[in-house]
């Protein structure tokens, strides 16, 4: 064992306790929508902060934590955004996507246009970090490249627990890539070895916010048990 390792702080539940909390949580998540009105009411930004703690406490491939956050309230930074995504989605929707798959958008409602990314108060995008500049000596002169692993995996933890974490806290979310992302590395100031992943307007629905009316798989359509 790991001469750095520490005791496990782990509550043991009732069984009864455990069946309460696991359907409270689910009765919440199961709130949860995708939303594409918002309000551009402000969001405290120190629960923005407390969420993304929470996904920074993700598991993740060798602990290497490979994800960035960052946090855009800027409105001449959302709006370069907008513009720029707007302009690849205009691309994807016209000529890029093949009818198959604009097909299987079309209940949802969607198109190129993206107003959200600027009328939403606050934006966050993740990163994938695929690898780090560490030292390769003593002097600290001299750098290796570190490959990060499973990054793909750890970051959409994360970002899972992201989501989960800004509905408990009472504020909707999208997520939206549109593709491809580069443009938030040159907008954001990103380096190379940061690749975006997903783009996450946050904040509260416009009072006349709709949803698609849909349905999620029932139970047995997604669940095997091998006793």
């Amino acid at each position: 064992m790991n001469d750095a390792s520490r005791p496990l702080d782990f509550e043991h539940l009732s069984p009864a306790r455990q069946r309460a909390q696991a359907l409270q949580f689910y009765e919440r998540m199961r709130t949860r929508r995708s939303v594409r009105a918002f309000s551009d009411l402000p969001v405290p930004f120190d629960v923005i902060e407390t969420c993304v703690r929470t996904a920074g406490s993700a598991p993740s491939g060798a602990n290497q934590q490979p994800w960035r956050f960052v946090v855009v309230s800027n409105p001449e930074i959302k709006r370069a955004i907008r513009e720029a995504a707007e302009e690849e989605e205009r691309e994807n929707y016209e000529r890029r996507f093949p009818d198959e798959w604009k097909d299987a958008l079309a209940p949802l409602g969607t198109d190129w246009h993206k107003e959200f990314l600027e009328t939403v108060p606050c934006l966050i995008v993740v990163f994938q970090i695929n690898y780090a500049d560490v030292p390769a000596d003593g002097t600290g002169e001299k750098t290796r490249r570190q490959k990060h692993y499973y990054v793909t995996e750890s970051v959409g933890i994360a970002v899972g627990f992201l989501i989960a974490a800004l509905h408990q806290a009472g504020l909707a979310t999208l997520t939206h890539t549109p593709n491809p992302m580069g443009f938030l590395n040159r907008i954001l100031g990103r380096p190379r070895n940061e690749k975006p992943f997903v783009l996450l307007p946050v904040g509260y629905p416009a009072e006349n916010a709709r949803v698609p009316d849909i349905e999620k798989k029932a139970l047995e359509d997604i669940l095997l048990h091998v006793p």
